[in-house]
């Protein structure tokens, strides 16, 4: 029996399995393969799109709710992470991608230690104070993935990327408790940039006093 080939949505995004992400659909291969994906109440599969093309790991996608629909058919989406998976074979045969693919979850890892967690949520929580416009829900803390939920505030889509491959929670840990605190540096950074750049030249001594 032939696998059922899924519909690839490449975006500039990394979505992590139970968090949302909502959508803008506009293209219109990408409206014909969400009407199909909701006549079969189905998964697509959301993959980070390059200069050099998409890369090989991603997740599926469900819609949980059409927001808004247009006149011309373009759609406002809530969707939610679920599986995450390797293309094995891609398909060109209709406007979109589709591909072959083989799922995967986290093997068997040693558990997370009690300092690799206080590290993190302590990073995380100063994160999210230099962060207080970024509408993310609070992490539910008895996930046993919560690394990604916590690793929902990094844009870096890179960092994102290693994250949704690694396929042990201790691995993603320890990986979070060591890029989290140069984040945060580098996001004070930017912040104080941004408060004292518009006073450069522009003194309120009058020049040479």
């Amino acid at each position: 029996m032939q696998q059922e080939l899924l519909p690839l949505f490449p975006l500039q995004v990394v979505l992590f399995p139970r968090t949302a992400l909502p959508l803008h659909i506009f293209e219109e291969r990408y409206k014909q393969m969400i009407e199909e994906v909701l006549r079969g109440k189905s998964e697509f599969g959301v993959v980070l799109a390059g200069e050099k093309g998409i890369v090989n790991t991603g997740c599926t996608a469900t819609v949980e709710k059409i927001l808004k629909k247009y006149p011309d058919g373009r759609m406002d989406l809530l969707t939610l992470g679920r599986r995450r998976f390797e293309i094995m074979m891609l398909n060109d045969e209709k406007p979109y991608l589709r591909g072959a693919v083989e799922f995967f979850d986290d093997e068997e890892s040693e558990p997370i230690t009690a300092e690799v967690r206080k590290r993190v949520m302590e990073a995380y929580n100063e994160v999210r104070e230099l962060e207080p416009a970024e509408q993310l829900d609070d992490p539910e803390l008895t996930d046993p993935q919560l690394s990604f939920q916590l690793a929902q505030v990094v844009p870096d889509v890179d960092f994102r990327q290693v994250m949704l491959a690694t396929r042990s929670e201790a691995d993603r840990m320890r990986r979070l408790a060591e890029f989290f605190p140069s984040y945060t540096t580098r996001r004070r950074q930017i912040q104080h940039a941004r408060v004292v750049a518009p006073k450069n030249g522009h003194s309120k001594w009058p020049t040479g006093v």
